[in-house]
């Protein structure tokens, strides 16, 4: 996987590219990326990448020529996907990397700053990608969190491989609660399903955990669960609701152990 970062401040990217396990991917050749920034195809001795705003305005916006002469000098690969981060985009979620990370050999990433993009820079991007509803400092943000999210889907990048089908979102649900050493600590115990060495008690269990911790903390990402899982099974999938045992009782480790 290739990724090409347009970016007027490439040294923002300097230490979480060597960092974890991105760096790691990075070394191991799993991913590469491409740091280029427009400054470098400004015509003018000032370097300038930014004019006011026809019409009148606060801010400056960033101006075409830089943008489609960085991304033109780059070499084209099968299955490339040109995105620009916009609050204006779709939200980034775990749907969208899988995609990103399985349909894609290149990704070429533009970053905004100032006031945005002149509205021309539009015609070069495939897709528009926000982290939501709020404004940041700078697009390199959530384009590092994009690249993060998914150069860890790469295969190799995570030692094992399984534990990406467990982890939140996946699923489509929350991740259940986990526990490690002491088995009881300041008056908090393990549950004990997961002492029992029952290994389907104890899936059904953590099943029942994500189902109750998304329907209570995520109700959104809940009823679209239920739809998806209503949809694929042709049954309610408040059946699920009763299944697990211990599972009926949501472990809430935020609630202050009983004396």
């Amino acid at each position: 996987m290739r990724f090409d970062i347009i970016t007027l401040f490439p040294n923002f990217f300097t230490s979480p590219l060597n960092s974890g396990l991105l760096g790691k991917a990075l070394a191991k050749q799993i991913a590469e990326v491409n740091l280029v920034n427009p400054r470098d195809f400004t015509t003018d001795r000032h370097r300038r990448v930014d004019d006011q705003t026809y019409g009148g305005g606060v801010g400056m916006l960033i101006k075409p020529e830089p943008i489609f002469a960085a991304v033109e000098s780059l070499p084209i690969i099968p299955r490339r996907d040109v995105i620009l981060m916009t609050p204006q985009g779709q939200n980034l979620n775990q749907q969208l990397l899988v995609e990103l990370a399985t349909a894609y050999e290149q990704l070429v990433v533009i970053c905004g700053n100032y006031e945005g993009f002149d509205e021309r820079v539009l015609h070069l991007v495939t897709r528009e990608v926000s982290l939501g509803d709020f404004v940041l400092t700078c697009g390199e943000i959530p384009a590092l969190t994009l690249i993060n999210g998914v150069v860890r889907l790469l295969p190799g990048t995570v030692g094992k491989a399984e534990s990406l089908k467990t982890e939140s979102f996946e699923c489509g649900l929350l991740d259940y609660p986990q526990y490690t050493r002491p088995a009881k600590f300041r008056g908090w115990k393990v549950p004990d399903i997961l002492l029992s060495g029952n290994h389907k008690e104890i899936a059904q269990w953590r099943r029942q955990q994500q189902i109750q911790r998304t329907r209570q903390r995520r109700p959104d990402l809940y009823q679209k669960w239920l739809k998806d899982f209503q949809d694929q099974s042709g049954r309610g999938g408040e059946g699920e609701m009763g299944r697990g045992g211990d599972g009926e009782q949501l472990i809430d480790n935020e609630k202050a152990p009983e004396t």
